[in-house]
């Protein structure tokens, strides 16, 4: 018990210091922003590699996703002779909540690793003390673009999903459960209100923010040659999928009392 205590206060130190240093890069990632020089070039890209790079699994993502969710709420429908308002439950399923977070889920992995990664072997290369070297803020030129791209791609991959979500739904509606496609469309447009759409919109913003964001954080604190560029590979996927479902709820929970 005599050591349990000093290790406790040690962990704790560490956890501040690493949301001290989190909150710093994502204040220094706005300041860069709104301020010059702009690399231009690094944010196409970055918008390229993010946003194409990922439509694949986004697409199957969502669209698997509204079929499996229409198959499994027919078959709960059927037993209250419901079965013409699955549009209705994958309406406001997949636009409010299952979209903006699956497809937030999807870039954590792929786009959060991705950058860690990056970044990591930059810093154990010292790729990065070369930059500064060059007289060029690391933060400006690998940072803000970065975050840009995610912050604009994610609401779009997630509108995406929720297309071909809805489409998933509807072939299984028509094909599985024989709703016809007039049925199908108008209980999804009688199943959403204007303050759910906003919700759906709103969250990707601040989701893809977080996922870039971990991503960069992690990465350029990465030590320890290459298993350390894999421990942060590792630790990038977790955080920021465990971040998104804590401040998914959270906003929610906000929108909830905003918009309703």
């Amino acid at each position: 018990m005599s050591g349990l205590w000093p290790r406790a206060v040690e962990s704790l130190k560490a956890a501040l210091l690493e949301t001290q240093e989190y909150v710093r890069l994502c204040m220094a990632a706005v300041r860069g922003t709104f301020s010059r020089p702009f690399y231009t070039h690094d944010v196409i890209e970055q918008l390229e590699l993010i946003g194409l790079g990922s439509l694949t699994v986004v697409l199957l993502t969502g669209f698997f996703t509204g079929a499996v969710l229409a198959l499994q709420s027919g078959m709960t429908l059927d037993q209250f002779g419901a079965r013409p308002y699955v549009g209705r439950l994958l309406s406001a399923s997949m636009i409010k909540e299952l979209g903006p977070v699956l497809t937030a889920l999807m870039l954590a992995g792929r786009v959060g690793s991705g950058i860690a990664a990056e970044l990591g072997s930059m810093v154990v290369t010292d790729q990065v003390s070369a930059l500064r070297a060059l007289g060029t803020d690391p933060m400006r030129k690998l940072v803000v673009p970065r975050v840009l791209a995610g912050f604009i791609m994610c609401p779009i991959l997630t509108v995406v999903a929720n297309a071909v979500g809805l489409l998933g739904g509807w072939i299984i509606a028509v094909l599985q459960m024989r709703v016809s496609s007039s049925v199908y469309w108008q209980s999804v447009v009688d199943g959403l209100y204007i303050e759910d759409v906003w919700m759906g919109l709103i969250k990707p913003f601040f989701l893809g923010f977080i996922i870039v964001t971990i991503g960069c954080h992690v990465g350029l604190r990465a030590r320890g040659g290459t298993q350390g560029v894999g421990r942060a590979t590792t630790s990038a996927v977790v955080a920021a999928s465990v971040t998104v479902l804590v401040v998914d709820f959270f906003l929610t929970r906000l929108l909830i009392t905003v918009l309703f």
